[in-house]
């Protein structure tokens, strides 16, 4: 924790004229799981939304927000695996309205979490030439092969970009990183008040830049000072998403020495590189902040490589690391935790366990439960692993002893609902759609909309008064296409992030028909909708 430790934070702006030539083709494969826990709600603020409900909801808005040309299937895994179609198909109005029936459809009714069959399956089938893969993966649990998932989407990264969602609590963060990482795309998980969609639809705008490829970091010291990389390789470097680098400096130099750090990378087919400069020695005392989160990401990938070699002979080795760096830079592991200890005499502080009633999943038509645990132990153990933290007491990092085993039914209990000895269940209330989901159902695949009722009923109109407020010169489907465009800025700005893309692509439909009076349909919209959205707001 001597040495000085450097943090890079690399934070990409592409240039927007590659920006600009995305979103022309690819292959997109979405991996959905369909496992009984995904019909837990993503929140308990709101138990009427379930995962799998909030799933089929992404799923409509990626497929209407896919570009025209490219290629797509839909996959679900639960103990068994389906899939739409039997290969990637084209992206056509037919194949999206297939598609959106099949995904209406899906309920969380295919057992386990087996995902490894699944990936078998998607890389067995060949490339769609021209269309570089593009493969989401959703789950909300853990799997026991976890090692030969990510072996298996690493011995395929060379073929395709992997970005991966854990959706709730009980995803595995091994699973969801490791994917990401050796799939070269991005992680993200979706848990409390976070909206599923959000965090999706970022994904696809990452997935449809240009891969990053052949990065590099070299660092440019003076003589007799070397650098140590912390921090694991980079793989993937996207528009808008921070990547971190850490490095420890070793060796001596002058007060006034300087280093830099420089990043090449290919975008596109273009060279690009970036450098930085900076002084050896910090210009004022920065504490350990930068060193603790540097132990931090060795932390992590010691971790990693411990799981995926659990039970080889290296592996209490990775343990021995992981408790001593945890230990000297007081950042917390898998292997350590966190003590209360007496300032005054030295000595930890003991204290009882605290109770907790921990509710148990329930699926199914069978009998609701509540657990209540309470693990007996010596007082060490509730220490160590469950101490009560008291007002005055420093935090130390300490090896973490294993907890002691109990049996399960020790500490269940069962509460019946009636004395007949019948079990009710609640009827689950109705769910009432969300309009902007409404109005992404009714576009269709080349991004435009109908003016039908079904349009009116959205933006709160009647077919009369719609039909009505249309320049007498307009098409049908481009003044539709103006209105919905003009209900998303004017109604819906704050979820621009969902929407966006299917915007671009309505945009793009818009551009592309040459139509005239486009400016007297967007006033007239505005009067329709009550809105002053300008036309230039609208990519237009």
């Amino acid at each position: 924790m001597g040495d000085p430790v450097v943090m890079v934070s690399l934070y990409p702006e592409f240039p927007q004229s590659v920006m600009s030539s995305l979103a022309s083709c690819g292959e997109f494969v979405f991996l959905m799981d369909r496992s009984g826990s995904m019909e837990c709600p993503i929140n308990n603020n709101k138990p009427q939304e379930t995962r799998i409900s909030s799933a089929r909801d992404t799923l409509l808005l990626l497929l209407k927000s896919l570009p025209m040309g490219c290629y797509f299937n839909i996959y679900s895994f639960g103990s068994t695996f389906e899939h739409i179609f039997p290969k990637s198909v084209e992206y056509s109005e037919k194949t999206m309205e297939e598609a959106v029936k099949k995904v209406e459809g899906m309920d969380a009714n295919l057992g386990g979490t087996e995902i490894l069959q699944p990936l078998e399956h998607i890389y067995s089938q060949p490339c769609v030439p021209k269309q570089p893969r593009q493969l989401f993966v959703f789950t909300d649990g853990e799997v026991e092969n976890t090692k030969d998932v990510i072996d298996l989407v690493k011995k395929n990264a060379g073929s395709h970009r992997c970005f991966s969602f854990g959706i709730g609590e009980g995803a595995s963060s091994a699973l969801i990183n490791g994917l990401a990482k050796e799939g070269g795309g991005h992680p993200q998980f979706i848990s409390g008040a976070d909206r599923m969609q959000a965090k999706v639809m970022q994904s696809l705008k990452y997935a449809l830049q240009p891969a990053v490829q052949d990065i590099s970091v070299t660092w440019d010291l003076p003589q007799g000072v070397s650098a140590t990389i912390l921090s694991p390789p980079i793989t993937a470097i996207f528009q808008g998403q921070r990547s971190l680098i850490y490095a420890q400096l070793t060796g001596q130099s002058s007060e006034a020495a300087e280093g830099s750090v420089m990043v090449k990378y290919t975008l596109a087919g273009h060279p690009s590189q970036d450098q930085l400069h900076f002084r050896l020695k910090p210009a004022e005392d920065t504490g350990l902040t930068v060193h603790r989160l540097a132990a931090r990401s060795v932390i992590q990938c010691l971790e990693s490589e411990e799981r995926q070699h659990r039970g080889q002979q290296d592996d209490e080795e990775k343990k021995k690391k992981v408790v001593e760096l945890s230990v000297q830079s007081g950042v917390s592991s898998s292997f350590t935790a966190f003590i209360a200890v007496n300032k005054d005499n030295k000595e930890p502080i003991q204290g009882p366990l605290v109770r907790r009633n921990i509710p148990t999943p329930f699926f199914g038509g069978a009998v609701p439960m509540m657990a209540m645990c309470s693990i007996p132990g010596p007082p060490m153990a509730r220490m160590m692993c469950g101490a009560k933290m008291r007002k005055g007491g420093p935090m130390m990092s300490a090896p973490c002893p294993p907890p002691p085993s109990f049996m399960a039914a020790d500490c269940l209990t069962v509460a019946q609902s009636s004395a007949s000895g019948s079990w009710e269940q609640p009827a689950a209330p109705q769910v009432q759609r969300d309009p902007l989901l409404q109005l992404v159902s009714l576009q269709k695949a080349s991004g435009s909309w109908l003016l039908d009722a079904h349009l009116a009923a959205v933006l709160g109109k009647s077919s009369e008064e719609v039909e009505k407020s249309k320049p007498a010169a307009a098409n049908k489907d481009v003044y539709a296409t103006i209105l919905a465009l003009i209900w998303l800025h004017g109604f819906k700005l704050d979820a621009k992030e969902e929407w966006e893309l299917l915007a671009v692509k309505a945009a793009s439909w818009l551009q592309a028909q040459n139509a005239p009076c486009v400016s007297e349909c967007v006033e007239a919209g505005n009067a329709l909708l009550g809105c002053s959205v300008e036309k230039s707001n609208l990519g237009l």
